[in-house]
Order: C-alpha cells, then sequence, then structure tokens
C-alpha cells in the first residue's frame, strides 16, 4: 500500500461480535476460520466435490471424504442435500472403501428411461459412477490401478448399491486413469464420459452404463499442462442462439498463480470428438483456491459450478484442526462475449440472497476523505457481500484487515490493466512457504466502467469482476477476524455505487 496514495477511504469498520453476527453457528462457535456460507464438512478431510446431481427438489453433493483424520487418507464419498446450495444437511456417507479400492472422485446422473435395468417399480435409478483407486497396486508399482465402477440408488440417493461386475472400464495401462463425469447425449441416445487420461481426455461412450466404448482423445498437446489433468467435465451452453460446448479439466499443478486450478476450453462435439474453437489456455477462476470444480447434473440449462476451496500445495498443512477444507459459493456459468472473444463468466447463485439481510445501497461516493458507513449502518458484520458499481476504473483497493495490523488486499491495477489479491500480511501464513504471497488475474473487459462483487466469509474472498469475466477465490487465516474493511483509489473513483448485504450464518 503506497503513501503516496491519495485516498478516497470507506471506512466500513466491519466491528464483529457475537452479538453482531446474526445467526451464529453455535456447534461450530469455538473453531477459528470456519466458514459461515460455504460448506465445509462436520470433521475430519475432505476435497473434490463427487456426484453432484438435482433430483426430486434437491441438490445433492458427495464429496472426496476421509473420516480417519484431517489429512488425505482412503477416500469415501461423503453426502450432503440442500434445497437451495447453500443451507446444507449432512447426511450418512454413501460409498466406502471396499476390496476393489478407495472411493476416488467422479459423478451421478438420473437414468430417466431405465438404460441400466435398475430401476424399479417405473422409478428412474440414480446412477453413480466414480474411479475405483486400488492402494495395493500402486504400491506394487503397476499402472493399471485406476478403475471405473457404478453404483446404484432407488431410494433417491440415501443408500448405494455397488455394482456386481464393477469395473466397467478396465485400466489399458494408464497411470491416471480417474475422475469419470457422465451426460446424456440426446442426438445419438447414449449416454457420454469424459474421463481424464494423464494428460488429456479420452471420451466413451455406452448405451446403458455397463458397457463402455472409447471414442476419442482431446488435449494432449493443447491447454495447459504443467501437471496430471484431472477432475474434467463436458455440457452445452447457450451463446444467444448458438450451442457452444464447454470442458472443464482442472490440472494440478500448473494453475495460473501455481499450485491447482480449473482451465476450460470451449468448441464443438459431435457425439464423438470435441473440437476446440482456439488452443489457448483460459481459467475458470485465476485464484488459488479454486479446484476439481464441475457442474450438477440435472439442471436443464442452467449450468451450476462448484469448486473446492483450497490448493494441493498447502491443504493439509492448513491451520485447522477439527476439519479441512470447503467448497466455493455455487456460481451460475454463463457464456459472454469480450472484447471479440467468448468466455464463461461465473456469477454466485441467486439462492444466496436466501440468507442475505435487505441491501443497504450509498450512491455516489466520490472526493470524500472519509465515510464512515457506521454511522449509517448499525449492524455490519461478515460474512457479507460487497457491490462495487464503479463509472471509471482506476487504481482501486479493498482492504480486509484487524487490530493487529493483518490484512488481505483485494485490488485493480490500471496499468497492468489486471485484478490481484494481497495475502502476505493477512495473518497465518507460515504453514507452507509460498501461502503468503500476491496474485494476479487479467481484465478482459475493456470497458471504463467497472463493477466488482466480493462474497467475504470468515476465512476467504470470492471476487467477481465485470459480471464474472475474471474471478478469483482466496482462503486466509487470520489470527483474529478481520473487523475492518476500506476502499481506497488513486486517483479518486466514481463508485456511483455501493450496495452491502449482511449474510446469515448457515447451521451444517
Amino acid at each position: 500500500m503506497k503513501l503516496s496514495f491519495r485516498f478516497l477511504l470507506v471506512e466500513l469498520c466491519v466491528l464483529i461480535s457475537s452479538s453482531a453476527t446474526f445467526g451464529q453457528i453455535d456447534s461450530f462457535k469455538d473453531e477459528p476460520h470456519r466458514p459461515k456460507v460455504h460448506f465445509s464438512p462436520k470433521e475430519k478431510w475432505m476435497n473434490d466435490p463427487n456426484g453432484m446431481v438435482y433430483y426430486n427438489g434437491d441438490y445433492h453433493l458427495f464429496y472426496q471424504y476421509y473420516p480417519g483424520s484431517t489429512v488425505w487418507g482412503p477416500m469415501h464419498w461423503g453426502h450432503a442435500v440442500s434445497k437451495n446450495m447453500i443451507q446444507w444437511e449432512h447426511l450418512p456417507i454413501a460409498l466406502y472403501p471396499d476390496s476393489l479400492g478407495y472411493i476416488f472422485s467422479g459423478s451421478i446422473v438420473v437414468d430417466f428411461d431405465n438404460t441400466s435395468g435398475f430401476g424399479k417399480n417405473g422409478k428412474p435409478p440414480l446412477i453413480a459412477i466414480f474411479t475405483h483407486h486400488d492402494p495395493k497396486g500402486e504400491r506394487e508399482g503397476r499402472s493399471d490401478f485406476q478403475n471405473q465402477s457404478i453404483a446404484y440408488s432407488n431410494d433417491d440417493g440415501k443408500a448405494w448399491i455397488k455394482y456386481e461386475n464393477n469395473p466397467v472400464i478396465k485400466n489399458p495401462g494408464i497411470k491416471d486413469f480417474r475422475d469419470p463425469k457422465v451426460m446424456w447425449y440426446e442426438k445419438d441416445k447414449k449416454w457420454i464420459m469424459t474421463l481424464a487420461t494423464k494428460d488429456h481426455i479420452t471420451f466413451y461412450s455406452s448405451p446403458n452404463l455397463k458397457q463402455w466404448e472409447r471414442e476419442s482423445e482431446f488435449g494432449e498437446n493443447i491447454g495447459a499442462h504443467g501437471g496430471v489433468w484431472e477432475c474434467p467435465d463436458l455440457f452445452p451452453l447457450k451463446y444467444k442462439r448458438k450451442t457452444v460446448w464447454v470442458l472443464i479439466v482442472n490440472l494440478n499443478p500448473g494453475g495460473p498463480n501455481k499450485g491447482s486450478a480449473t482451465q476450460y476450453f470451449l468448441g464443438d462435439f459431435d457425439g464423438k470428438r470435441f473440437t476446440a474453437f482456439t488452443t489457448d489456455t483460459k481459467w475458470v477462476d485465476y485464484g488459488p483456491d479454486e479446484y476439481a470444480g464441475v457442474t450438477w447434473s440435472n439442471t436443464n440449462r442452467r449450468k451450476i459450478f462448484l469448486g473446492w476451496m483450497s490448493n494441493w500445495d498447502y491443504a493439509t498443512v492448513v491451520p485447522t484442526e477439527k476439519w479441512r477444507s470447503a467448497m466455493t459459493i455455487p456460481r451460475d456459468l454463463k457464456i459472454i462475449k469480450a472484447n471479440n472473444t467468448l468466455l464463461i463468466a461465473s456469477r454466485p447463485i441467486k439462492e444466496l440472497n436466501e440468507i442475505s439481510s435487505k441491501p443497504v445501497i450509498i450512491k455516489k461516493l466520490q472526493n470524500l476523505d472519509t465515510i464512515d458507513l457506521l454511522k449509517q449502518i448499525q449492524d455490519l458484520s461478515i460474512p457479507c457481500t460487497i457491490d462495487l458499481t464503479i463509472k471509471n476504473a482506476n487504481d482501486l483497493l479493498i482492504v480486509l484487515s484487524n487490530r493487529s495490523g493483518e490484512e488481505t488486499v483485494i485490488g485493480y491495477d490500471k496499468i497492468q490493466n489486471r485484478f490481484f489479491i494481497d495475502r502476505t500480511r493477512s495473518g497465518i501464513i507460515n504453514f507452507n512457504q509460498g501461502f503468503g504471497a500476491k496474485h494476479f488475474a487479467p481484465r478482459f473487459s475493456i470497458s471504463t466502467k467497472m463493477k466488482i462483487s466480493l462474497v467475504i466469509d470468515e476465512s476467504s474472498v470470492e471476487l467477481f469482476a465485470d459480471d464474472g469475466l475474471t474471478v478469483m477465490t482466496e482462503i486466509f487465516f487470520p489470527t483474529i477476524p478481520y473487523d475492518h474493511i476500506s476502499i481506497q483509489s488513486t486517483p479518486p473513483v466514481l463508485i456511483k455505487e455501493l450496495r452491502y448485504k449482511k449474510m446469515k450464518a448457515i447451521r451444517q
């Protein structure tokens, strides 16, 4: 932060206390850094979101889970359900390791036509497709220790029966052969599996989810290849009247700010092959703390994305004791053209309003040294959302801080034309050498106007700029909660509107 800045200081002075924060989660109140509006496990280790499906009014979230420790171990599928993807009910573990191995990542589909034959009494089954990871084979140095298997449920996902003839796709001799994401391809009346295979994607097809045929490969020399490809997803989105196919590929390591991240490609898919429009690398989220992101199935034209809010560079050593990791806020995806380029834009789901207070709106902030919003808003608190509509985009800082002098800075650098989040002084950073760093993301919009939206929780911030064209997710661990938010700019910008909404803490 340069002392030469001419500050437009919006002093939010967010004084957080148990009386100011409504909806406090009693069972978690003694757990530092526990998210208040993001999904987190009750205890122990969690990573990738899995098997996300919407069915009979419920959003199901399964996830990589190890109930034996707060570090990664033999993988299970944890399970939770929600009516709005914000307020969650924890359910018993859905899938346990077995003689074929650990239960790695995968997906769930609704088999409406009962192509699998697992349905009963005219009711379609839910089919889980996942990777069996054989630790014994891995220890022996074999290359065929990951295979694809299925399980089915006839009671809306409460109980699962593994298919007796698993695996349904045997490993052809590829060490990294995992994370099946399955969708129904209506035109050819068949299922399509998008599978991560080493450093590229392999597509398979099936009439019944049991017998699979290899169709094609994509990406061996396209996109980012700093690490192994994981957790893919394939789906169509509409841009105006045209169908654009989106291929999401998670990568570890090799992200734009080191470690793990989520890249994507836009193109065409004909039921056999995916053809990208361009071969350059695009990222769903430029922050270091969104990974393994995929979308819910059975949501019709709406595509809702969720990622794991951590990074493999430090996920196992972050300073939480009873639990590790959280998920991002679910995000609606759409395609926007910016500067003659088609891009994915991500926005927080509208359901977030269900736990948000009535907005406090302040208009036309300019040429003022200090605006103390406590004079206008008496119960400011975190978690919250802040939306800024800015007339003239100049250098801008949004500073989250506390009385201990710790701060996380979200900003825009006009000369470099990029956003950044700086957590070098954010609090506890010594658990990993690279955690305390400044991260960057390009601005894609060429408008002089700018919109910035922030979702701020106890230990994270998510930045959505220019209607979601640039997204960054960062976690942080202050020694005491942040209790101030300030906005600083030089030269002064005209903030046409500042919109603040307090969020009610969810009970998990």
